[in-house]
């Protein structure tokens, strides 16, 4: 599939052209005539002789940016002054900061927020540890921590090169949750390291958001951390994508009028993000479920399976299928794809049962071509942007860490991530639900709110939160839900 023209390759072109009535054309059709879109253009300076002007648009890769770049120089008295990536300028300085909640004018302000007032709150602290999420930032606080390996779909870059995705991690905690969350980004890919890092700087943290770690190590390092901490750890490559698939595959099933008890399903990937949608789907109600890997269908039989594709076989694929990806498909009602590009085609889908959904997630090409699955499925989405039915993790893991900090939970379980996803499913009500809408947008004003308390309610109910606000005063209450003071939504 050719990849498609997008904002994140978007760039904009200073150039000077004479002042001449057809030259905002000009530069349009030479923007268009070498693939790009134009999106802004903007005159930022006029002359009796010359116009400066800014032209943005978008690419499909830093080629072809390059090559609209060239195509805007080669117009005739054209004079390029400056081509910027809007990406990389987005990022000049990075993305987040720290900024005071309360005001710092006076001497007497000085006293209370650091000596010789802050040493009676550090001894409230010692006396009873509890009062750490009532007096800091604890209560408000998640880390986001990587160990590199796995960054995005480029594979192990490292501490350093992942701190971009990690810091718009907590970019978007803040903006959708509410969430203060600081990217921790650690030297290490050693198992033992990491939870020992992680165990001991948990003190300052009301939660941990796992990410972008290679599978199967982030299986045991999530393991061992939720055994260790009694605070909640969530995998989001893992939990955030099985909780935004299950609240997609439910509505799917209405539009085809279809039951998730009674469909064929077939998952294609059985790493972070595979298992955790197995498990979610397993639990919620799924009975027929074939999973393959890049090795085949999974089953008893196979030899060489790791502890967690034994688990697999023993708990699905009761028709005892073998063989390929393609050969599973055949006749199943739903397809997820978390694994790898352009595994399959259009004539693939085909094969499948009528009104068959397709979920084709690997990004940012997946595992058959959208428009493709499209002309035989009744439903499709993908990880993109540029497609209807995107399946997005920010449409989750704000919400469930929003209702994990506000019920101050100890853990996150499985019903926990199924409340999650039916909430998400909501909000998407009957009368907006096609096959074209199964999701809500991500800026939806909504989807938090709604997700948090459901998350926040199945705490409560399962007994593994804190029940610590009933000792605040109201004066307290007043302040931590004023809008300069504490966890609110946006």
């Amino acid at each position: 599939m050719a990849p498609l023209p997008s904002i994140s390759y978007s760039i904009t072109v200073r150039l000077e052209v004479p002042a001449r009535g057809n030259a905002v054309s000009q530069l349009t059709a030479a923007v268009e005539g070498a693939g790009g879109v134009v999106t802004a253009l903007d005159v930022t300076a006029s002359g009796h002789e010359r116009l400066r002007i800014d032209v943005t648009c978008a690419a499909s890769d830093t080629s072809h940016a390059e090559q609209v770049a060239q195509a805007l120089a080669a117009v005739d008295g054209v004079t390029i002054k400056k081509v910027s990536d809007r990406t990389f300028l987005m990022h000049l300085g990075g993305k987040i900061e720290i900024q005071p909640k309360v005001p710092i004018r006076t001497r007497d302000d000085l006293s209370m927020i650091y000596t010789p007032g802050v040493a009676r709150v550090c001894l409230a602290i010692a006396e009873n540890p509890e009062d750490a999420r009532r007096l800091t930032i604890k209560r408000n606080t998640v880390a986001v921590v990587t160990d590199g390996s796995a960054v995005l779909g480029l594979g192990n870059l490292g501490a350093l090169a992942a701190l971009p995705v990690m810091e718009g991690k907590a970019a978007l905690f803040k903006r959708f949750g509410g969430i203060d969350a600081f990217p921790i980004c650690l030297d290490t890919q050693d198992v033992d390291e990491i939870v020992r890092t992680v165990e001991l700087i948990a003190p300052v943290f009301a939660g941990i958001n796992l990410e972008d770690i290679s599978a199967p190590r982030c299986f045991e390092i999530e393991r061992r951390l939720r055994e260790k901490l009694d605070i909640p750890v969530f995998h989001d490559d893992q939990h955030g994508t099985a909780i935004v698939v299950l609240a997609a595959l439910l509505n799917a099933l209405k539009v085809v009028n279809k039951s998730l008890g009674d469909v064929r399903i077939v998952l294609s990937g059985a790493g972070a993000a595979g298992m955790a949608i197995l498990t979610v789907l397993l639990e919620a109600g799924a009975r027929d479920v074939v999973v393959s890997d890049k090795d085949g269908v999974i089953h008893p039989d196979r030899r060489d399976l790791s502890p967690e594709l034994v688990w697999v076989a023993e708990n699905t694929n009761r028709q005892g299928l073998t063989g390929e990806l393609r050969t599973a498909l055949a006749g199943a009602d739903v397809f997820i794809g978390v694994s790898a590009p352009n595994l399959l085609t259009g004539e693939d889908i085909a094969t499948m049962s009528p009104a068959s959904i397709v979920f084709a997630l690997a990004n940012p090409v997946p595992e058959v071509d959208p428009t493709a699955a499209a002309e035989h499925a009744t439903v499709v989405a993908s990880g993109r942007s540029d497609f209807p039915n995107q399946i997005n993790n920010v449409l989750a893991f704000p919400g469930v860490f929003r209702g994990l900090l506000d019920a101050h939970s100890r853990t996150v379980t499985v019903e926990t991530l199924i409340a999650a996803a039916r909430a998400l499913a909501a909000v998407v009500t009957d009368d907006e639900l096609n096959a074209a809408y199964i999701v809500p947008s991500v800026f939806h004003p909504d989807v938090s709110s709604t997700v948090a308390h459901a998350v926040r309610l199945a705490v409560q109910q399962s007994g593994q939160g804190r029940d610590i606000d009933t000792d605040l005063s109201e004066e307290e209450h007043a302040f931590l839900s004023s809008a300069d003071a504490g966890p609110h939504y946006p």
